[in-house]
Order: C-alpha cells, then sequence, then structure tokens
C-alpha cells in the first residue's frame, strides 16, 4: 500500500467483518517529537492468541475472495523500516487494537494520504457501524463521532450522499485546521 490511509481503510474493514459496532480510528502527529501514530480499536468478536500471531503471516487470511493476507505484515514493515514498532492485541469477546508508530520525518515513511476518503468510505460502505475518528496533531484535535452526527440525522442514513458529502467536507476542514493556525 502506497499511503496509510489505506492501511487504515483495510484494518477498519476487518473490524467491521469482525461484527464491531464500534470502530475507534486515531492518528497522532507529534513534529517536535518526530512521531506519527496510528491506532484502529473494535469491539468486534477478537481473536484468539493463535489467530494473532497467524495474522501476521503474508500467506493467512480470513478472507474468501483472495488467498493472502498483506495488511498487518506490510503496515508492520512500514513501520519498522522508520524505526518505529508495531503492535496487535485481541481479546476473544472483547476486540482488536492494532498500532504503528513511525518516525514522522523519516525518509521511507509513507504519506497519510486521503484519510477523509478513507473514512467517507467506511461509513458509505457500514452504515450501521458507528466511527469515532479522532486526528491529533501538535496540540490539536479533530473529533468525527457517527454516533452523534447519528442524532442529528433524523432518521436519514449515514450512508445517504448528501450526508457522505459533508462528513468527507467536514474532515478536510478539520485536517486543514490541523495544519494551519486558523
Amino acid at each position: 500500500m502506497i499511503e496509510l490511509a489505506l492501511h487504515i481503510l483495510d484494518i477498519a474493514e476487518n473490524s467491521t467483518r469482525s461484527q464491531a459496532d464500534l470502530v475507534k480510528i486515531t492518528i497522532l502527529e507529534d513534529l517536535k517529537e518526530d512521531v506519527l501514530a496510528l491506532e484502529i480499536g473494535d469491539n468486534g468478536c477478537g481473536m484468539d492468541e493463535h489467530t494473532v500471531k497467524r495474522v501476521m503471516d503474508p500467506f493467512y487470511t480470513t478472507k474468501k475472495v483472495r488467498r493472502v493476507g498483506l495488511g498487518l505484515p506490510m503496515l508492520a514493515q512500514a513501520a519498522r523500516s522508520t524505526g518505529g514498532s508495531f503492535e496487535i492485541e485481541s481479546k476473544v469477546g472483547k476486540g482488536t487494537r492494532v498500532s504503528a508508530r513511525f518516525q514522522h520525518s523519516h525518509i521511507d515513511r509513507q504519506p497519510l494520504g486521503d484519510v477523509p476518503g478513507a473514512v467517507s468510505a467506511l461509513i458509505l460502505g457500514n452504515p450501521d457501524v458507528d466511527f469515532l475518528y479522532t486526528h491529533h496533531k501538535n496540540g490539536k484535535t479533530y473529533v468525527l463521532d457517527t454516533r452523534e452526527i447519528r442524532q442529528g440525522l433524523d432518521g436519514v442514513p449515514l450512508n445517504h450522499i448528501e450526508v457522505i458529502s459533508a462528513i468527507r467536507q467536514n474532515i478536510r476542514e478539520g485536517i486543514f485546521e490541523l495544519d494551519n493556525d486558523g
């Protein structure tokens, strides 16, 4: 994968397939500490210890469409190649948490990419799942919580085209504000 947003999309899709009804996506950018960290957590069915070890094997996957599961091993390699780290924790019946930490300025760090597009695609494809997206950058925070959005929609589905467009635009504006002093 050429950008980290695609890793986020892949892992969060795995969360939705694991019967999660809440997926938390957290991005931390701390330029002073030279850190970029990603965390995707869910309240899905979780995995036993044996399965957690197997998901790091690129030739293991639970998906029926393809025979390889490169997502997690590729993310782990991407993080470690920048001097960072990778961790996966899971408990049966409780859910899973995947975290990757990168040296922000490392020349080999993949770009963050189209996070608004990835989060919007997740909501579009999984309208019954709630997503909590939190992005911290240099002391500022942007939060999008579909549980709050749902309350104001008066029965309009989250995957309605106008709702998705508004969500994508809101995320873009939130990230812009994180990047600027305005």
